[in-house]
């Protein structure tokens, strides 16, 4: 056909998915990010906060928060035409770390949500990710009347290697939460070809 349309349509390329968490202390955003750059409907399974439930939930610093993630938040965003994100965010209370281990399985690294005003909330995040060797980076959500400081000062006081990520977002915002996700994949497919090399060599 020497005119017009060809008839031939550019093949589909299948993607590749790749699964992701979002971790941090309890308050921090990570249903928030989640939400902000999912491109379908957010699977959310949050609770509202009770009174029986503030001994343990404290609300100091967040005390607008009313809700809470009890299992997990789920999303889904497409970097690239081949390149699909499966973001889980993982429950912050202690009481809830069981189902850690379930979402950990699989994923290839994942982003700790810190608040400058609660930084101790995500020792816990960085130290799991650390035993269990899956790359991560340290995103702090910029909170209205949060504290800002530099990215070395919250790498010091969280202990953390200087080959670990550390960048400010707003968890709200699609753009900057974005940014996040493609750092902390490109962060983790670096560690995944540092290891390969060390294994050949």
């Amino acid at each position: 056909m020497a005119f017009g349309r060809s008839s031939r349509r550019k093949p589909l390329v299948e993607p590749v998915t790749l699964k992701i968490l979002v971790a941090g202390g309890f308050g921090v955003g990570k249903t928030t990010l989640v939400g902000a750059v999912s491109e379908i409907r957010p699977l959310r399974t949050e609770e509202t906060l009770s009174e029986a439930g503030r001994p343990v939930d404290s609300v100091e610093g967040v005390e607008q928060k009313n809700t809470t993630t009890v299992a997990m938040d789920f999303g889904r965003i497409t970097l690239r035409e081949d390149l699909v994100l499966y973001l889980f965010g993982t429950p912050g209370q202690d009481r809830f770390w069981f189902l850690w281990d379930e979402l950990a399985q699989g994923s290839l690294g994942a982003v700790v949500l810190a608040d400058t005003r609660r930084l101790e909330d995500c020792f816990a995040a960085v130290d799991y990710f650390e035993r269990r060797s899956i790359p991560f980076t340290v995103a702090v959500n910029c909170f209205d009347g949060a504290g800002r400081y530099p990215g070395d000062t919250i790498r010091s006081a969280l202990d953390l290697d200087p080959d670990v990520p550390v960048m400010m977002c707003d968890a709200r915002d699609r753009e900057s939460a974005k940014a996040v996700l493609i750092a902390v994949v490109e962060h983790a497919l670096a560690q995944v070809g540092k290891a390969r090399e060390h294994a050949i060599t």
